[in-house]
């Protein structure tokens, strides 16, 4: 009788937990994500001069990345990852079709039109190509050996190839980035990862002369903007001019001259973060920086609980490809780093980025939640 009472008990807080944790967002994280997104539409009115067809279309995408947040935190991590290697194909294959017959602006042939919207499929790849390396680590003793690793550098290096052929570099760094962070938390052994950054050193001048004119004349303006003022400088100087003209405090919303007066080129997508800075000054900008830090924290925070190896390699990537998004665009911005096109994460306006990063944090998410599942 007691026995019995007690397997019903035990079934009981089961379901319990069950349904407490079917819905169980990290509300930390999420309330994070959601002040980043509400900065951002305040960003945006201003870099658009209150356009305000801009901001309903960046709301609904928003919208649109919460939902897919919600749908993937549901999903265990154990089906992911046994969807990783057929997600990574289906990546590889939209990649073909853009190179066949993708749409081409500004130069580069980067995205697929399917009428009512177009997307880039390289975007979904900074999701799909970490959780297949991560998928191919799952069982492996770590750390890695040295074939091991070598396959799962192919494994970075197909899909980074079709991207840099779009022309992407930027978003191509980006996904060879999410693939080497999977790695390197794999238990890489220092000896080798010194080895491969000398390698990498040593072939940086032989990149040169595979670099497209445009990328060339971009690393030559980061070293010298002030040669070309009006011409290739031009983003740089403008940019640097409304970050520091901000000083401590900014010159209040709205009130930006380097952007209200459309001095800033792509003001409202590369560089917002120009705005920003000219509008809400240092202390905002210290602001910003420690909210994307919070995020970064939050997500790798969720990595060392993890509880198998697939979760923890994936949530590791994901956090680290975050920290890395917002890292390279600000260098961008502030003339530290060449001009690469790489957006900031939910400020900028765009619509598969702003997607694809909740996307990502949904599956943050999911392995957050799958470990309360399975914790006592």
């Amino acid at each position: 009788m007691n026995s019995s009472y007690s397997i019903k008990n035990t079934l009981g807080s089961s379901r319990i937990k069950d349904e407490r944790y079917l819905f169980n967002l990290d509300t930390t994280l999420m309330g994070a994500l959601l002040l980043l997104c509400g900065i951002g539409l305040i960003v945006l009115y201003s870099a658009t001069s209150g356009e305000m067809a801009a901001i309903t279309r960046q709301s609904i995408r928003f919208g649109i990345g919460f939902v897919a947040l919600i749908f993937l935190a549901q999903i265990p991590s154990k089906q992911l990852s046994n969807w990783s290697p057929w997600l990574y194909i289906a990546g590889l294959v939209l990649l073909f079709v853009v190179l066949a017959i993708g749409y081409s602006g500004k130069g580069a042939q980067r995205w697929l039109d399917l009428g009512v919207f177009r997307f880039q499929p390289s975007e979904v790849m900074k999701i799909f190509l970490p959780m297949m390396v991560a998928w191919y680590f799952r069982d492996k003793h770590m750390p890695p050996t040295l074939w091991q690793i070598f396959i799962a550098l192919i494994l970075v290096a197909i899909p980074a190839g079709l991207i840099v052929r779009q022309p992407d570099l930027g978003t191509a760094v980006l996904i060879v980035l999410s693939g080497l962070f999977v790695i390197f938390l794999a238990g890489i052994a220092w000896r080798l990862l010194m080895i491969f950054g000398g390698l990498v050193l040593a072939c940086m001048p032989l990149l040169w002369f595979y670099l497209h004119d445009y990328q060339r004349q971009r690393v030559l303006t980061l070293l010298n903007p002030e040669s070309d003022p009006l011409g290739t400088g031009y983003h740089i100087i403008q940019s640097k001019i409304a970050i520091g003209s901000g000083g401590v405090y900014g010159k209040g919303w709205l009130n930006g001259t380097q952007s209200q007066l459309d001095f800033i080129p792509e003001r409202s997508t590369d560089f917002i973060f120009a705005v920003f800075s000219e509008e809400f000054g240092f202390l905002g900008v210290a602001f910003l920086l420690f909210l994307y830090a919070f995020i970064v924290m939050r997500g790798l925070s969720i990595a060392v609980r993890a509880q198998d190896t697939y979760s923890r390699l994936l949530a590791g990537s994901l956090s680290l490809s975050f920290f890395a998004y917002f890292v390279v665009n600000i260098g961008m911005v502030s003339g530290l780093l060449p001009v690469v096109g790489v957006p900031l994460p939910l400020i900028s306006y765009g619509g598969t980025s702003a997607v694809t990063i909740m996307a990502a944090f949904g599956i943050l998410m999911s392995i957050n939640s799958h470990r309360k599942l399975l914790s006592p």
